[in-house]
């Protein structure tokens, strides 16, 4: 299970929210029996994109040799 607070990669593009996978968002919050999460998204510049439930298998982990990478958000 992944923790509040954790970074985490998406895994599948949330199109509703201009959100792609690849996306680098926060866990905000985790439901108990770990099949979904509430994941926070940012831009650069701290401003919230977007905050949006998934199911665990549309987010992974980070690993210790990713590096994020910018791309411009998708206006809603």
């Amino acid at each position: 299970m992944i923790n509040e607070h954790e970074r985490v990669v998406l895994t599948t593009p949330v199109p509703s929210e201009g959100l792609e996978a690849g996306d680098v968002g926060t866990i905000v919050h985790a439901y108990t029996d770990g099949r979904a999460y509430e994941v926070e998204f940012v831009t650069l510049e701290g401003k919230t994109a977007a905050v949006v439930t998934v199911e665990a298998s549309q987010i992974r982990q980070i690993s210790s040799n990713e590096i994020p990478h910018a791309r411009e958000l998708a206006v809603k």
